[in-house]
């Protein structure tokens, strides 16, 4: 939803367009980027034999892999990609959408995965929370 707002803000109400090569450069950067972080916590998430589905019971709690430095690392991914995209297509504008972005995914998603990651392993999910961020 958010990437589709941006490209329709984008092409549709282009205001004051970015049309530079660094836009291209960090758009793709930050695509990629988004991309290999989501890559990397689906593996660590299989690697553990738990699920990848955000509303579904976990059965394991995974802290190795890029989940010692993001408790979020997928939806961090995302946040990453729409910024990138947002690059790309020259609609900075769009970069408001960001911000907003992070903040329901927080509260739609995050915070109820992480009670449920409480509930389900206690002092082991408060020692993680503890030590890693939840975002970066």
């Amino acid at each position: 939803l958010f990437a589709a707002l941006a490209w329709l803000q984008a092409t549709r109400l282009p205001l004051w367009p970015l049309d530079h090569p660094a836009a291209d450069l960090a758009g793709g950067i930050l695509v990629g980027g988004g991309l290999l972080l989501m890559a990397l916590a689906l593996w660590e998430l299989r690697r553990h034999r738990t699920t990848v589905i955000p509303h579904m019971e976990p059965d394991a709690l995974v802290t190795s892999g890029i989940f010692a430095r993001s408790r979020n690392p997928i939806y961090l991914g995302d946040a990453l990609v729409l910024t990138g995209l947002i690059l790309a297509w020259g609609g900075w504008p769009g970069l408001v959408l960001v911000p907003l972005f992070v903040w329901v995914i927080t509260d739609r998603f995050i915070e109820p995965e992480e009670a449920r990651l409480a509930a389900r392993f206690g002092a082991g999910f408060d020692a993680w929370a503890a030590r890693t961020r939840r975002w970066l």
